[in-house]
């Protein structure tokens, strides 16, 4: 853990979110010693919901490398990243997160990440927001097709 690192991460929060582009969340993304990219939560300033600072930075390293593997880079954000972030740093293929105040910090100040990470826990009859399946057998032809390609690219 390089703590200059993680004290960009948290300048970036503090910097960014007193600038009212979002919440108080920033992050790094570092390969081989270096920042590959830096990201901040602009949720309020694109009004996207998706722009958690994670996700940012995830976007920017993947343009910055032309490519949307991120093996070989590590992650620094100044809180325990929510279930969205924490999905797509698994499909970038971050190796390392590193982080500094936790999902229950997060939610005393009001976030949701806390509650989500429990409600992904449950069967999905059981959660909040409805769920239901439908046209399962027309979707399974596509991915049928899709299967049969020599050419594809699993991620």
């Amino acid at each position: 853990m390089n703590p200059d690192f993680m004290h960009e991460a948290i300048r970036l929060s503090r910097e960014k979110s007193l600038a009212g582009e979002g919440g108080p969340f920033g992050a790094l993304i570092v390969r081989g010693g270096k920042i590959i990219a830096r990201g901040w939560n602009q949720v309020l300033k694109k009004k996207d919901p998706t722009c958690h600072a994670e996700m940012v930075a995830i976007r920017r390293a993947c343009s910055k490398l032309k490519d949307y593997n991120l093996s070989g880079c590590e992650i620094y954000v100044n809180c325990e990243p929510c279930p969205m972030c924490l999905a797509a740093l698994y499909w970038a293929g971050i190796e390392k997160i590193y982080f500094a105040a936790d999902r229950k910090d997060a939610g005393d100040l009001g976030f949701v990440d806390d509650f989500l990470y429990k409600e992904l826990l449950l069967p999905p009859g059981l959660r909040k927001m409805p769920m239901e399946q439908a046209m399962r057998e027309e979707a399974l032809v596509v991915f049928s097709q899709w299967a049969r390609f020599d050419n594809k690219v699993i991620y």
